[in-house]
């Protein structure tokens, strides 16, 4: 059952809940009694342990194929945006 932190901004109390995903939220604070508590967000605890983590172990020959294409288009659009950069500036200073 997941684990969530509840804030009361009252009081200024945080405290965990453990509840299940069908639970309503916690309304009322524990330590005044009040009816303003909202849930935080947490972060997330994530482990990626074992193999198939890293780009190169996962990637098929296609990917690498769409890889190399995005940037060749890449490198040519840099090529003609200089290109296009410096036609203008001759135009400018002449």
């Amino acid at each position: 059952m997941p684990v969530y932190r509840y804030a009361c901004p009252d009081c200024g109390y945080t405290f965990e809940q453990q509840q299940k995903f069908t639970d309503l939220p916690v309304t009322q604070c524990p330590r005044c009694g009040k009816q303003n508590v909202y849930r935080l967000v947490n972060r997330v605890a994530v482990a990626f342990k074992g193999s198939g983590w890293y780009i190169t172990d996962s990637k098929s020959e296609r990917s690498n194929q769409t890889d190399e294409t995005t940037r060749a288009d890449s490198e040519a659009k840099q090529t003609t945006t200089k290109d296009a950069t410096s036609l203008t500036n001759e135009q400018t200073t002449q």
